[in-house]
C-alpha cells in the first residue's frame, strides 16, 4: 500500500541524518507533495546543522578552559548604559559543562518574542545564575562605565557558587578572579550570550513594573531610551527619581552639574 503524504512527512519528521536512505527513496516519489516535504526537512536539517555548528563556535573560549581542567566558568554582561532612566543590570551565568542552547546569542541578534523563552531555558540548566543592578542616583554618582563595574560584581557575589574563571563582555574587574575580556563577547562566547540575555529579560521586566508607577513615560516600550514619546513626556511632566540626571538632555533640562 503506497504510504500517505502525511504519513511520509511523519517518516520525514524522525530523519536526522541528510544522508539517510529514505531521502533517496522519496525524491523518487513522483507527488508534488513528496518532494516539497522532502525539500522541507532537508532545510530543517541544513538549519540545525548550522546551528549546531555556531554554538560549538560560540564555545571556543569556554572549551579552551574545559581543556585546562576549569569548568566553573562565569559568563558575565550588562545592558542598559544608553537609556536615559533605570538601572543598569548586569548578570553572571555559570552553565554546565558543554551546554547548548539553541538559538542563544547576544540578545541583541535575538527576536524580543524569543528572550522569555530562552531566559526560562537559561534558568533550568545553568548551575548559577547572579544578578546585580545600579540605580540611577548612584550612575550619576560614578558614571555609567564605574556603575556598569558595580553591577557586575554584585551579580558575582549573587551567585550560588564561586566561578573558578570569568569571561566578561568588554571588561576587566578589579577582582582576585581569573578572567578574560572579550570584545563582542555577548556575540562570541555562549556563557557571555547566556548573561547577555538574563540581564535584558530581567531588566525589560522591571521596566515594565515600573512603568504602572509611571504611566506618562512608556518605560514598558521604550524601557527608559529616549524615544520621541518619553522625550514628550519629560518635557510635559519633568524628571522622575529613576532618570539619570548626568544624562543628556536631562542634565540641561534641569541644570544638573556635579
Amino acid at each position: 500500500m503506497t504510504e500517505t503524504i502525511k504519513e511520509i512527512k511523519n517518516r520525514l519528521a524522525l530523519l536526522t541524518d541528510l544522508a539517510a536512505e529514505e531521502f533517496t527513496a522519496y525524491e523518487n516519489d513522483p507527488r508534488a507533495g513528496v518532494q516539497t516535504a522532502v525539500r522541507v526537512r532537508k532545510k530543517q536539517l541544513l538549519a540545525l546543522k548550522a546551528e549546531d555548528e555556531r554554538l560549538v563556535k560560540m564555545l571556543e573560549f569556554e572549551e579552551e578552559l574545559y581543556a585546562k581542567g576549569i569548568q566553573l566558568i562565569a559568563g558575565i554582561d550588562e545592558v542598559g548604559r544608553g537609556p536615559l532612566a533605570g538601572p543598569v543590570v548586569a548578570a553572571a551565568v555559570i552553565l554546565p559543562k558543554n551546554c547548548k542552547i539553541r538559538g542563544l546569542d547576544d540578545s541583541k541578534k535575538v527576536p524580543k518574542s524569543k528572550h522569555r523563552l530562552l531566559f526560562e531555558e537559561i534558568q533550568r540548566k545553568a548551575v548559577a545564575i547572579g544578578i546585580g543592578l545600579v540605580d540611577a542616583q548612584r550612575i550619576d554618582e560614578v558614571n555609567i562605565y564605574e556603575a556598569t563595574k558595580l553591577a557586575m560584581l554584585e551579580a558575582l557575589t549573587k551567585l550560588s557558587v564561586k566561578p573558578e574563571h570569568l569571561l566578561i563582555d568588554a571588561m576587566t574587574l578589579d577582582i582576585d578572579l581569573a578572567q578574560t575580556k572579550i570584545i563582542h563577547g555577548d556575540a562570541r562566547s555562549l556563557s557571555i550570550a547566556a548573561a547577555s540575555i538574563v540581564a535584558k529579560v530581567t531588566r525589560d521586566e522591571m521596566m515594565a513594573d515600573l512603568a504602572q508607577d509611571y504611566p506618562e513615560y512608556d518605560f514598558e516600550h521604550n524601557v527608559g531610551y529616549g524615544t520621541a514619546k518619553h522625550l514628550a513626556a519629560l518635557k510635559k511632566n519633568g524628571v522622575t527619581p529613576l532618570h539619570r540626571k548626568s544624562y543628556e538632555p536631562i542634565k540641561t533640562m534641569i541644570g544638573w552639574y556635579k
